[in-house]
């Protein structure tokens, strides 16, 4: 298990290529979730996520006769293109194995720097078997996103800078995927600031450390946009090292990770995909963990594609209420759209769609279907909307 001290080794060894990147105040979070928030921006740095900490520091811990055999690593995004950028840095060749399944943009970021990008099977756990076998058959050296000493004591080096820039935090909130990055941290955290809380976020769907803290069998699967902490298990290492640190691991609902990233994105100006945001999601799910409290939580990816990203946002708009679809019997006469839409205007609504129906969905030929979608302010505006337009119709919230 890695030392404080191999930590703060690997600091100084990835300095020259791996952002120290800011750790700022979020007064707009820490407002809507009455503890005070720190936030660690690590998805600003050039891949996107924070695992180039631990890929520049594995790399470099390779002897000459390992980087003339070459690295291999399995990996449907964030690790592949820090493995792949590191060793194009450290002029070692970088085979990355990636699920079949894999966005072509991953897939083209990570060949971008000059790794050989080999897809195989229909999951991370067959491109990892594929992965060992190449390792084998070509003498490569496999680069293990989690389950690895000098990776966890990369990772651990985001906590370090974010305690040494912020130590009056009482608590961190890390993402757990295979558990890496909140094993590197803990180590440092508890280090820097003996106290310390640290805990560890899983989502619902794949939330094997925790299950594995409380001697559960391992169940996971189903979809969540948290893809970069979706994993079947967690490192041994990892695990052991929660374990013997008293680590609880919180484990988060699905909509608490869409609405971390509307959160950050509208409060913080930061975009984070659904793993990034998953720290934030913590405060959200158990505010009552935190409140009051000085929270530390890491960005630590920001690799969300833009359509996945414009879905959420509106989702999390038709949560708050500030986007509503209503639905109207209404009569077949003229002047009644353009009443529907004065009143709505008049409220301060926005008309954002329009459908109208006379032919197939009303049960009356003097009659027709409405469907209108409207913008409101907040939850109260959109009361008031529906109040105006209920004075005269019947209105239905879709």
């Amino acid at each position: 298990m890695p030392s404080i001290e191999e930590i703060r080794a690997a600091a100084r060894r990835i300095a020259p290529h791996v952002l120290r990147s800011p750790a700022i105040a979020a007064p707009a979070l820490s407002r809507a979730t009455g503890a005070e928030v720190v936030l660690k921006l690590d998805n600003l740095q050039v891949t996107g996520a924070f695992k180039e900490r631990g890929a520049a520091n594995r790399l470099a811990l390779l002897s000459a006769a390992e980087r003339g055999r070459g690295v291999i690593a399995m990996s449907a995004g964030n690790h592949a293109q820090a493995v792949a950028r590191h060793a194009s840095l450290l002029g070692i060749a970088a085979t990355i194995v990636m699920p079949r399944f894999t966005p072509a943009t991953k897939v083209t970021r990570t060949a971008s720097w000059g790794a050989r990008v080999v897809l195989h099977g229909e999951s991370l756990a067959e491109a990892a078997t594929h992965a060992h076998h190449l390792a084998a058959a070509e003498g490569l050296v496999f680069i293990h996103p989690y389950d690895d000493a000098g990776v966890i004591a990369g990772q651990g080096t985001l906590a370090l800078e974010l305690l040494e820039d912020h130590p009056d935090l009482d608590i961190l909130a890390i993402p757990v995927g295979g558990g890496g990055l909140a094993a590197g941290c803990t180590i440092a955290a508890q280090a820097l600031k003996p106290g310390i809380t640290v805990f560890g976020v899983e989502v619902e769907a794949y939330a094997p450390m925790a299950q594995r803290l409380a001697g559960a069998p391992v169940d996971v699967g189903g979809p969540t946009i948290a893809e970069g902490i979706a994993v079947r298990d967690v490192g041994e290492t990892p695990l052991a090292i929660l374990r013997a640190r008293g680590v609880e691991v919180l484990v988060v609902p699905e909509a608490a990770i869409e609405q971390a990233i509307g959160l950050l994105a509208e409060g913080a100006k930061q975009v984070a995909e659904g793993a990034g945001a998953a720290g934030l999601a913590a405060l959200l799910a158990y505010p009552e963990r935190f409140r009051g409290r000085r929270v530390g939580i890491p960005i630590c990816g920001g690799n969300i594609d833009a359509r996945i990203l414009s879905n959420v946002l509106l989702r999390n708009l038709l949560r708050d209420g500030r986007l509503l679809r209503l639905h109207m019997q209404i009569p077949d006469r003229p002047g009644v759209l353009a009443d529907i839409a004065g009143k709505i205007g008049g409220s301060g609504g926005n008309i954002i769609e329009v459908s109208h129906q006379r032919l197939f969905a009303s049960a009356s030929v003097q009659a027709a279907e409405l469907e209108v979608m409207v913008e409101a302010r907040d939850s109260a505006h959109a009361d008031a909307v529906v109040a105006a337009l209920s004075a005269t119709y019947v209105v239905r919230k879709v």
